[in-house]
């Protein structure tokens, strides 16, 4: 019974009431008038007790084990507040099209997260929620969130489902991998653990001793699933070397053609290889130089057929659609031969002279495709700077970079600041409408010449009444890669320019908001890193 002496109405009836209204409808016994809201809200408080009362309370469940602690320093209290203030914002807030001059913050996460690693630091406690919600919703934050989270982001995961992708992101789900001397833990771990804490342990015991890795995996290997043994050969990769080759050489068997094709293509990495000299006998077969044409020119006979021996050492048989099948051999078998095969085959000629030669029957596009191909397997800067050819080149195609695609590869194989210089002279001969995967290979922040040559030509682009979000890319990186001490220099930018008769409407104002935008980023990042860094360097000098 309720107050008013009414009698109990179901609690479906009660938010009928509340629904309808008490002047057209009121509980079971209340006369209408100006008590029926009153005596609504009595009986739903009295049907609320009722309901709770009749609760049964459940079983506790055992308390958690306390988070384990985290032995790295505490952020400066500046940093603190900045990482609050990160991951506070979220994207999609501004609604869309103009970004306006306010720097992004999310795209600035990620780099606070990498210097705070660097630097050795641990979260605040009350900063790991927010923490795991930024990684949840950015895969490609994840590696360094986890990594700067630590051990009692594990914890907190272990509690929440909406985190369990960090146990599943971190290899045993924060579990201590055994150390070297721990061989107990270590067999038991590689014998019995999760496929992922076992790829975890090998690629462990591979950066730090290369023999050992391999031992553990040959112990088991017979066993091994074939989509295992695909991706425990792949961690091979990591100190592959010359000691390796009797377990790949014997690996080229395996009943899986993935393995097999894995194997064969980490032998051909390795220049010294029994599979590389059987590779360069094939290839040195098919190509040659004729001296008796006017002038040295290449000739190609590709092979006629792809035999046993070709299939075992990695050359699959079956050509992709759209090509024709001794090309597609021939490809294989020259960027699987040591590039130190063909001076010595073609008339001890440098990369650079060798690439020049002309090449008869229109095979040119597929000979140095190949020599592409292995120049990057290879690392091989020399070859890649033939290949590469100089950036202010004509579309700065070298000989075998036939697309950007190529053109990253190769760089990736040259020193940062050779790489960077390249990239530089691209950009002051062509411009940025190409540039942007070029940029992305280059080291972070970039070199002072290479940041000199993305601003000018952005300069350039405004002057000449350029779209502006034609160039939203290449602003982005810069955002993320310029190095900070290169704000002072957009100082003359941020004027809103005269527009050229034939330039976009209301360019002008995209353009002058973009370079106040890069350099209000610019600031916040050497700010940032003065927050990280002044305290780091007295722990260090401390320390």
């Amino acid at each position: 019974m309720t107050s008013t002496g009414t009698p109990s109405a179901s609690w479906e009836d009660l938010v009928a009431v509340a629904l309808l209204g008490t002047d057209r409808r009121t509980p079971s016994g209340v006369a209408p008038g100006r008590s029926a809201p009153s005596a609504l809200l009595d009986a739903a408080a009295a049907e609320t007790v009722r309901r709770r009362a009749g609760l049964r309370p459940g079983r506790a469940a055992p308390r958690p084990e306390p988070a384990p602690e985290d032995p790295r320093p505490a952020l400066p209290a500046a940093a603190a507040r900045r990482l609050a203030r990160l991951l506070a914002d979220r994207p999609g807030s501004g609604g869309g099209g103009r970004r306006g001059t306010a720097p992004d913050l999310m795209e600035l996460l990620p780099q606070w997260l990498a210097a705070a690693n660097a630097r050795g630091f641990a979260p605040p406690a009350a900063a790991l929620p927010a923490l795991l919600d930024s990684a949840r919703g950015r895969t490609d934050l994840r590696p360094a969130a986890l990594e700067f989270a630590g051990p009692r982001a594990l914890w907190l995961a272990r509690l929440n489902p909406d985190w369990r992708f960090a146990l599943r992101s971190t290899p045993g789900g924060g579990t201590s991998l055994p150390g070297p001397k721990e061989t107990g833990r270590i067999g038991k771990l590689w014998q019995e653990g999760l496929f992922a804490e076992r790829v975890a342990l090998l690629a462990g015991i591979r950066s730090r001793d290369p023999d050992a890795a391999r031992a553990l995996l040959e112990s088991t290997w017979p066993t091994e699933r074939a989509e295992d043994r695909l991706m425990f050969l792949d961690s091979l990769r990591t100190g592959l070397g010359p000691r390796d080759e009797p377990f790949l050489e014997q690996s080229l068997a395996d009943r899986s053609r993935n393995v097999r094709s894995t194997a064969a293509e980490l032998l051909s990495a390795l220049p010294g290889s029994a599979l590389a000299a059987r590779m360069a006998v094939r290839a040195a077969a098919c190509v040659a130089v004729d001296h008796m044409r006017d002038t040295p020119t290449i000739v190609v006979e590709a092979p006629h057929e792809c035999d046993a021996g070709m299939e075992r050492d990695g050359v699959v048989s079956k050509a992709p659609p759209g090509r024709g099948e001794r090309s597609w051999w021939l490809g294989q078998l020259v960027d699987s031969a040591p590039l130190g095969t063909w001076p010595g085959r073609l008339g001890g000629r440098t990369p650079a002279e060798i690439l020049a030669l002309p090449v008869a029957d229109d095979w040119a596009g597929e000979l140095h495709a190949a020599w592409c191909r292995a120049a990057v397997r290879q690392r091989d800067a020399g070859w890649s700077r033939a290949l590469l050819g100089v950036p202010s080149a004509p579309e700065a195609g070298g000989p075998g970079a036939v697309s950007l695609a190529e053109r990253a590869k190769l760089l990736g194989t040259l020193p940062a600041g050779e790489r960077a210089d390249w990239v530089a002279g691209f950009i002051a001969t062509h411009g940025l409408s190409e540039a942007f995967q070029l940029l992305g290979v280059c080291a972070v922040p970039w070199a002072a010449p290479l940041g000199r040559a993305v601003l000018d030509a952005l300069n350039i682009a405004r002057d000449a009444g350029s779209y502006p979000w034609s160039f939203s890319g290449v602003m982005g990186l810069a955002e993320r890669c310029l190095d900070p001490a290169e704000a002072a220099r957009l100082d003359g930018l941020l004027a809103v320019p005269e527009e050229p008769e034939d330039a976009s409407p209301g360019a002008g104002g995209y353009w002058a908001e973009a370079f106040q935008r890069l350099g209000t980023t610019l600031r916040l990042r050497a700010v940032m890193c003065e927050e990280l860094g002044a305290v780091a360097a007295g722990g260090n000098a401390a320390g």
